[in-house]
């Protein structure tokens, strides 16, 4: 069966640009591929037969000759073939790069350019720090044009040559059977360049390592393990590529009175046996200075009272959160004499009392008796 014109299988004019022959050649593929159509035999001829016109007119020699001679001119049997190309692996790359997400800007005509990595520093910060906001400064590692090569990376009075494996695309390709991968460059490692005599001051890296200094501002109420971007100030990109970014993760020292949750805060406030059983005010500092409440008479140990807006508003919180002040009785310890006759006293009559005056103890005994009984 005679074959069919080229341009016609991939519904191009004669005239049509690269970009348009590659771009009809991406849309067959993808609607005739194989793997998409395993069960028809005519999806799988059209993709050979829009496969072979792509790789004639993808090569600017092959579709010369193609131009000039039609079918015979490509025919290898013929000897007129142009010189072999790689249009076909290319298009199949960026079917895969359509299909997987292959990053883009590997470029055909130039190596491969690369984001610069992301950095991370844990900045240590004190409860109060984070309460009110906090602005400091952090020393982080940079990268500078080396003074000696100014970024060449070779040594005076010499330069980069291109790099013989991969023709200064920085890329290499494997292809196997049907299947094509590029790759970077393992001997320029994507730079497109080597080094024959490389600069001493930065060992061929055109670049040296230095601390630079940056100014942080933590804004209030940010929260243990959230992080500030710092845009561009990662490590630089390669070949042109934009730098990362750094983050600042923020972790806050334990605090020696609160705990933090969310945008509340916890302390225990220890009071005397007398204070506990009479009731009264007292005083109890916030991160905002100090702030009083009244306890009741009778007030047990583990009693918690709420003080609103006593809290750390937090980044996106409209409001304070609260403080929760958490009761601990304390027993009195190195008693004097005197002391403890009082005490004895004291624990006669409130005994003679009965569940008057210790209503926990009255009905934990009660559960005991039930028990054994």
């Amino acid at each position: 069966m005679a074959k069919r014109d080229f341009y016609e299988v991939l519904g191009v004019g004669k005239n049509a640009t690269d970009d348009e022959i590659k771009k009809a050649y991406r849309k067959l593929a993808m609607k005739h591929h194989p793997d998409r159509n395993p069960d028809s035999k005519g999806a799988e001829d059209k993709f050979k037969e829009a496969k072979e016109a792509y790789e004639m007119l993808s090569d600017p020699q092959k579709r010369d000759a193609y131009d000039r001679y039609g079918h015979a001119g490509v025919d290898p049997n013929m000897g007129m073939g142009g010189g072999g190309g790689g249009g076909f692996a290319d298009a199949f790359g960026d079917i895969f790069g359509d299909i997987f997400g292959q990053a883009a800007g590997r470029g055909r005509g130039g190596p491969q350019v690369y984001r610069g990595a992301d950095l991370r520093y844990n900045l240590e910060i004190s409860l109060e720090q984070a309460a009110h906001g906090y602005d400091t400064t952090i020393r982080v590692p940079s990268w500078d044009n080396c003074d000696t090569c100014h970024g060449s990376g070779a040594k005076p009075g010499t330069s980069p040559v291109t790099c013989t494996t991969c023709g200064g695309h920085g890329q290499v390709r494997m292809q196997q059977g049907f299947f094509s991968v590029l790759q970077t460059c393992p001997k320029c490692h994507g730079t497109g360049k080597i080094n024959p005599s490389p600069c001493g001051t930065c060992s061929g890296a055109g670049k040296i390592k230095r601390n630079k200094t940056l100014e942080v501002k933590i804004p209030a109420g940010i929260d243990d393990g959230m992080r500030i971007r710092s845009s561009g100030n990662g490590e630089p990109g390669m070949n042109g590529g934009p730098p990362g970014d750094l983050y600042v993760e923020i972790r806050i020292k334990p605090h020696p009175m609160f705990q933090r949750e969310g945008d509340d805060l916890h302390c225990e406030i220890p009071i005397s046996f007398a204070r506990a059983a009479l009731g009264g005010e007292i005083e109890v500092p916030t991160l905002s200075g100090k702030a009083a409440f009244t306890i009741p008479e009778g007030t047990q140990t583990g009693k918690v009272f709420r003080l609103r807006n006593k809290g750390i508003k937090g980044v996106r919180s409209g409001y304070a959160g609260d403080l929760f002040c958490h009761v601990v009785v304390e027993t009195p310890v190195t008693l004097t004499d005197r002391q403890k006759e009082l005490l004895r006293e004291f624990d006669q009559l409130t005994t003679e009392g009965g569940a008057k005056h210790s209503p926990q103890t009255k009905t934990w005994k009660d559960k005991v008796k039930d028990f054994f009984e």
